[in-house]
């Protein structure tokens, strides 16, 4: 491995209890913070409800470098690499973080590449963060995989390893015990996967009800957000006619009502929405509707009947109708697979259908 130190030099951290899995948050001069942060914030809430039930740490978590001590991010925020990247002490789990400029991060921390060369064969679990899926790519370990990255980059990744089978939209990948997750949060995700595949469903809901997140998020990384999507409109009168849309989701809203309301003529309305927006109006009211259903369905009280009325579908087969053209799944199956607070799952427990 090249542009390490001398083998006798290395570090040697002290051993973990023998049923402890070790995990390596891998960093270098410019990993983007919230990625490392985030799945050793998931490890250290899984570690604090194992207490609580009495159990030992499940996790033994260090930030691996190749250099000890403090390890500059992408933003103001170091990091204290406690341990040095070397062959002697592999983890179970190693996660490579991304990088905001990963190109030059694959140059300057080219021994890393090297590293997971050498290292993929004898570890038990290996996983990249967002635009960390470059390092993996680059020492092969990737090839032949599906796997995913930031959107953003992942037609770089694509078009510079045509071997790898990438997919854009998803949120995380599990190919064989090679892990890889979509932008900065999406760590995250990938960190309560594995908690839920080492320690049980149970666990991993308990740490994301705790961290208030999804334990499955639903969508993917091209699903923007109704709201998000009136933030980018840039044309005033549109943004505060989305705006008046979301407020006014009950009513039947027309292509001749919202162009009054707009002052435009139908057709010249009709072209400027779908400009500004990426979406026809009709489109953008039922995405709205959609996202109100998905945040009802989170309480399994209430029957998927009122969860129609309240996002304003017009009945629950129309609601149906739009999960299953935006999900593939129905309602109820998608309140089955996506609740996640402790609440809703005793609930659900005891529910005996809508």
């Amino acid at each position: 491995m090249t542009g390490s130190s001398p083998l006798t030099a290395l570090p040697m951290p002290s051993a973990p209890p023998p049923d402890t899995i070790t995990v390596d948050i891998v960093v270098y001069p410019g990993f983007k913070a919230m990625e490392a942060i985030g799945p050793m914030s998931v490890f250290e809430y899984a570690n604090l409800h194992l207490a609580r039930q009495g159990k030992a740490a499940g996790y033994d978590v260090r930030v691996a470098s190749f250099k000890t001590g403090p390890i500059r991010s992408d933003t103001l925020m170091s990091l204290e690499a406690t341990k040095v990247v070397n062959m002697l002490a592999l983890p179970h789990t190693a996660m490579v973080v991304g990088a905001r400029h990963i190109q030059a991060a694959l140059v300057e921390s080219a021994a890393l590449i090297d590293w997971i060369r050498d290292a993929t064969p004898r570890l038990e679990r290996l996983s990249a963060l967002c635009s960390g899926a470059f390092f993996l790519a680059a020492a092969g370990a990737l090839d032949g995989k599906r796997a995913t990255t930031h959107w953003g980059v992942a037609a770089r990744l694509q078009a510079d390893f045509p071997a790898i089978d990438i997919d854009a939209d998803a949120i995380f990948i599990r190919s064989g015990n090679v892990w890889t997750s979509a932008g900065v949060t999406a760590g995250m995700d990938l960190a309560l996967a594995l908690v839920e595949q080492d320690f049980g469903r149970a666990l991993a809901l308990d740490v994301a009800t705790e961290m208030v997140v999804y334990l499955k998020r639903p969508g993917g990384q091209s699903q923007f957000s109704a709201h998000l999507l009136s933030e980018r409109t840039a044309k005033p009168n549109i943004r505060e006619l989305q705006s008046w849309i979301l407020d006014n989701l009950h009513e039947r809203l027309s292509v001749a009502q919202l162009a009054h309301k707009a002052m435009m003529s139908e057709r010249h309305f009709a072209r400027v929405f779908q400009q500004e927006v990426g979406m026809s109006t009709q489109e953008f009211i039922e995405t709205c509707r959609f996202e109100r259903a998905t945040q009802l369905l989170a309480d399994v009280a209430l029957p998927l009947k009122t969860v129609a009325a309240r996002a304003c579908f017009s009945d629950e087969a129309h609601m149906r109708r739009v999960f299953l053209k935006k999900l593939g799944i129905a309602p109820k199956v998608y309140r089955e697979r996506f609740a996640t607070t402790g609440v809703a799952a005793a609930r659900m427990a005891n529910a005996h259908g809508d």
